[in-house]
């Protein structure tokens, strides 16, 4: 096992063994979030292929691995569904225990920074990854602004995006510390949080955001209960459409006998 595909497992693993909690009860979220990983993840690591044959970043194989899949390693693939899983676990412990507030929704202030933000990334060319990350938080804003304006205008929303940030500052800071990750020098402005880029922050958000949004959708849709549940449901709504209809028999042969009697 690399180091990488540790670091991935060290990030699941805690969502995975904290799910059973009574008032989170994160497990009944397992196929909306694996879903949304998955859908979300697909994409991005669609990207990451490209930005990784570019040359905008590589992959220490002393850390990471050689690559097994689209000149991705296995942590690297791993990474887009264990990160956007943890997070997702994050927002569902928000949700239950942060009271939602939802301010006004207003459309106009978000879609007029996903504006400047695609006007950044022009500016910014060719530096590949600012760029490329610039474009994908304007995308998201714009999406969610148009799509989904009260995600936006959510309380939960905002404060789960903020403490994801904390895992990200931990398991990124590692990555870029080793380095598992390098990124070339002409893709990125070389300004840094520590060892981090400036440019990952703003991809953070672009993943994590598309996951809620995604999740936000299939939340209830996929929730575990529901799914076990439904064929019960649809069994005892047969069930009594027949107890109906029996009841309904014995009435119709008794006045069809007394109608033959009065005859």
């Amino acid at each position: 096992m690399t180091l990488y595909v540790a670091i991935d497992i060290m990030v699941a693993a805690g969502p995975l063994l904290l799910s059973f909690d009574r008032k989170v009860s994160f497990v009944r979220r397992w196929p909306a979030a694996l879903a949304a990983s998955i859908i979300v993840g697909g994409v991005f690591a669609t990207w990451d292929s490209f930005m990784t044959r570019a040359g905008a970043w590589g992959f220490a194989e002393r850390y990471a691995g050689p690559p097994v899949l689209a000149g991705l390693p296995l942590g690297e693939i791993f990474f887009f569904v264990a990160i956007p899983f943890a997070c997702l676990f994050v927002y569902e412990v928000i949700s239950a225990y942060v009271p939602e507030r939802v301010g006004r929704t207003i459309r106009a202030p978000w879609i007029a920074a996903s504006v400047l933000l695609a006007a950044a990334s022009a500016l910014l060319y060719p530096r590949l990854y600012t760029t490329a990350v610039l474009l994908a938080a304007a995308l998201v804003l714009l999406v969610a602004s148009v799509l989904a304006p009260r995600f936006l205008a959510s309380r939960r929303f905002w404060i789960s995006i903020g403490v994801t940030y904390l895992p990200f500052l931990a398991a990124n800071g590692a990555l870029t510390a080793l380095p598992v990750v390098t990124y070339s020098p002409q893709a990125i402005l070389g300004v840094r949080a520590l060892t981090i880029p400036v440019e990952d922050f703003l991809y953070s958000f672009a993943l994590l955001g598309s996951c809620f949004l995604v999740f936000g959708a299939l939340r209830e849709p996929l929730r575990l209960g529901s799914l076990i549940r439904r064929p019960r449901q649809e069994t005892r709504r047969t069930t009594n459409v027949s107890t109906t209809e029996r009841a309904k028999t014995p009435a119709k042969n008794a006045r069809w006998t007394g109608n033959r009697s009065a005859e």
